[in-house]
Formats: C-alpha cells, sequence, structure tokens
C-alpha cells in the first residue's frame, strides 16, 4: 500500500507582510508623481494594494517620508514680494507677462515665458495642491 505525505499549514493565512525600507516607499512614492502615472499602475507593478501607496503619499505631503530629488532638471523663477494691494491695478500689456492666480497669490513671470515655463510653474503649484 502506498502512503503520501500531506502538509497542512496551520495559523492563519499564507499571506505575509512585507516590511519596505524607507527609501523604496519613497522612490515608489515619487513614480506615482510622474506626469501620466497612476497609483493604480504602481500599485500593480510591485504588487501592493493601491491604498498602501496612498497612504505612502500621505506620510510625504505631511513630511514624514522624504522623496528623493526629481530626475528632472528644476525650474526655479524670480520671486518678488510686496505689499498686498487691493486697489485696481493697471495693466500695461506691453510691460508685463503672464500672471497665474492661485487663490490669493499671484505669480507674475517675465515677458515672453515660454509655455514650458509656464506650465512647469503650473504643475508645481498643482502638486502642492
Amino acid at each position: 500500500m502506498e502512503t503520501t505525505l500531506e502538509v497542512l499549514t496551520v495559523g492563519g493565512s499564507a499571506r505575509q507582510n512585507r516590511s519596505w525600507p524607507e527609501d523604496v516607499k519613497a522612490r515608489i512614492v515619487a513614480e506615482t508623481l510622474v506626469p501620466g502615472a497612476t497609483v493604480n499602475d504602481v500599485a500593480r507593478r510591485y504588487g501592493l494594494p493601491a491604498n498602501r501607496i496612498s497612504s505612502w503619499r500621505t506620510l510625504a505631503r505631511k513630511g514624514r517620508l522624504v522623496l528623493p530629488a526629481p530626475e528632472d532638471p528644476v525650474e526655479f523663477a524670480a520671486l518678488m514680494v510686496g505689499p498686498a494691494d487691493d486697489g485696481p491695478r493697471s495693466v500695461c500689456p506691453a510691460a508685463s507677462g503672464p500672471e497665474i492666480a492661485f487663490g490669493a497669490v499671484v505669480i507674475r513671470l517675465e515677458v515672453g515665458a515660454s509655455v514650458d515655463r509656464i506650465a512647469s510653474v503650473a504643475r508645481a503649484l498643482a502638486a502642492d495642491a
């Protein structure tokens, strides 16, 4: 008579919780911030639930998870701070550049600012929102 050996697992699910190092979490979150990327796509690529990555994104927003520096070159714009002016503004089209209004903040770019520069400022504002 033949005998077979059968192994039964005891003690709950076979799923194991993984511990992700902080730098790996940060890299995964950074991948979700690339234009066109979605949290679901990145989660699928790493075999993670999307809500886990979303919680890591929340940590990053609160400053408790430090993200790596972006691979794209970062552009900086000159910032001039002046007194708030509730009065009417005189607008001279020939001397003023593009303006981006974001709540109570108005960002005035230099005359002749490129479309790429304007888009980079708008993306930076959207990322902080």
